[in-house]
């Protein structure tokens, strides 16, 4: 559940902190109060998007914060998500979430006390929370909506059908696409292939290798400068080595005879000994190198005839880096793209008829998926029509009945003329039947306001059972409805709060008064800005707010008796 939530500089809302409990939270208020703004703070805090225009100019930021505190299993995923992302729960299990607004527009989310992107508010939010306004009754007059909702009720195991069909669409339509682009465009894919032809020809017969043409230019340079490579490496020999035909000193000389000269001494001073042992180190160095340096002069050559060789082949490979890349690397790399790129624009009948016959496989399937998955709808369909028509009896609506009729789809025909796309071969239309007798009518043709609102709670109500987050958030989806229906709706959102948290924003007493915790928005225009407080209500200041909804007269004698018995009604409904 969520425990707290603080909201800071957002609309009307100067400073405020709601404190809600489990069960059912009511807010209510006048009009113009601000209890909207307690919903945009639910949206902005679970990652939804930043209006600028509704931040206070002092202090030029909104900041919503809130206490979070989930049962098992929900639990484990989100803390493991949040860790991944280097944030940690408090102590005692809460997650702290928090966003930021500034009056330009910028936004920052923290979790846990970490910064980071408000996907991962998003990502949480669509874990915890649903909230349920009058736009999402507009929403789910949307066919794709709808069906959406049907799907979402068939199940996990329905889910899983529904992927695998769009993952063999998905495959269908790219081998379908590859096929058609092959066919339509063979000419330019013909000519294309006829140029990369060329170039893999000119390569293929200088044959580069890797790194090939750095090797060469080094070879060279050291074979147009043998002669001078020679004195430098014969002068060098001879300081370390000597050229054994005078006596002349040299290193290896030199270093023996400090050694030799060290040694003698050695046994009176034990540093001596040690200095010897470094110049013997020092002379096996200088054998390593004098060895390098004989074999160095063994292996130079002035061969003129391999100099020409390697300024031909040079030649060879300079005339492919002038077309296809810089370095022979990269000639190398342009042969392998162009390799891969010739099967692609393979236009030859085999391959043709390789993909004709995968893509109708891919075809066969994924009709055989969609009609698994239209099946799978009509029985949800048959189960969803019962379970919400059952939830409208109870709303006062006893004669009324939706109806989920799954029809073939009416889209262009995208597979073999089935009309299947990548939600398979439905529409889902909900239909109302008002009262027996009455034509089966689609939603927006068929309800008023006030029955698509309890409509819209009645699907909620079911889909509550089914799962779903644990706090479902209502924004006066009780507009339009009035007298019995509005009790029957308070009657349900309190059972709805049995098994989740519930926050409801309404205008209505017959609903307010199930609240477990009745929360009251109110402005304070005494001061030279208006703002708003929200404040908890209990007992006679929990009457007097109720009467004051009932009608607008909260020190009235009789209003407040009336909203005492309205109250003491809905704890009896409640204890049943």
């Amino acid at each position: 559940m969520l425990e707290e939530l603080r909201i800071t500089g957002l609309g009307v809302i100067d400073d405020s902190t709601l404190p809600l409990a489990g069960g059912m939270n009511v807010i209510t208020g006048e009009t113009g109060a601000g209890k909207t703004m307690v919903v945009t703070g639910l949206g902005l805090l679970f990652g939804g998007r930043a209006d600028a225009g509704r931040v206070r100019a002092d202090p030029g930021r909104a900041v919503v914060e809130g206490r979070l505190r989930l049962a098992e299993p929900l639990a484990t995923t989100v803390h493991t998500r949040v860790s991944d992302a280097g944030a940690e729960p408090d102590d005692d299990g809460s997650l702290l979430l928090s966003r930021t607004v500034t009056a330009e527009g910028r936004s920052r989310a923290h979790v846990g006390g970490r910064s980071m992107p408000v996907s991962t508010l998003s990502e949480i939010g669509e874990q915890v929370v649903a909230v349920h306004g009058q736009s999402d009754q507009l929403r789910l007059l949307r066919p794709a909506e709808q069906r959406a909702a049907l799907d979402r009720f068939a199940g996990a195991d329905h889910e899983k059908l529904l992927g695998a069909m769009r993952e063999t669409y998905t495959r269908w339509r790219a081998v379908a696409d590859d096929l058609a682009d092959r066919r339509r465009n063979a000419r330019e894919r013909n000519q294309e292939a006829d140029l990369l032809r060329l170039g893999l020809d000119e390569i293929t017969r200088v044959d580069p290798q890797p790194g090939e043409d750095d090797d060469l230019k080094a070879e060279a340079q050291r074979l147009e400068h043998a002669e001078g490579l020679r004195v430098a490496a014969i002068a060098a020999y001879q300081a370390v080595a000597g050229d054994g035909a005078d006596e002349a000193p040299h290193a290896t000389g030199l270093l023996g005879a400090a050694k030799r000269s060290l040694e003698g001494q050695a046994g009176v001073d034990a540093k001596l000994g040690d200095l010897a042992a470094r110049l013997d180190e020092a002379a096996t160095l200088i054998g390593d190198v004098t060895a390098e340096l004989s074999s160095y002069l063994d292996s130079l050559d002035a061969d003129p005839d391999r100099l020409q060789t390697i300024y031909e082949r040079r030649a060879e490979l300079r005339a492919l880096t002038r077309k296809y890349a810089d370095d022979v690397d990269g000639v190398i790399a342009w042969a392998d793209r162009a390799r891969g790129r010739l099967g692609e624009l393979d236009t030859s009948d085999d391959l043709l008829d390789e993909l004709d016959r995968e893509r109708q496989r891919l075809e066969d399937e994924t009709a055989a998926l969609a009609a698994r998955v239209t099946a799978a709808r009509k029985e949800a369909a048959g189960r969803f029509s019962e379970q919400v028509s059952v939830e409208l009896a109870g709303l006062a609506m006893p004669h009324s009945r939706v109806e989920v009729a799954v029809l073939p789809s009416k889209g262009e025909p995208s597979l073999a003329g089935a009309g299947i796309g990548p939600e398979g071969a439905d529409e889902v239309e909900l239909r109302l039947l008002a009262h027996p007798g009455a034509p089966s009518l689609p939603l927006q043709k068929g309800a008023s306001g006030g029955e698509l609102s309890r409509v819209m709670l009645a699907i909620e109500v079911v889909f509550a059972g089914a799962g779903g987050p644990p706090t479902l958030v209502f924004d006066e989806v009780d507009a339009g409805v009035g007298g019995r229906a509005a009790v029957e709706i308070g009657r349900r959102l309190a059972r709805l709060a049995r098994t989740h948290q519930v926050l409801v924003v309404t205008h209505l007493p017959q609903v307010a008064a199930f609240a477990d915790r009745h929360l009251v928005v109110a402005k304070d225009t005494g001061g030279a800005v208006t703002t708003s407080g929200v404040r908890v209500v209990e007992d006679t200041e929990r009457a007097r707010e109720l009467a004051r909804m009932l009608a607008g007269l909260p020190d009235s004698d009789l209003g407040i008796a009336h909203a005492e018995e309205l109250l003491a009604v809905a704890a009896r409904e409640r204890r049943s």
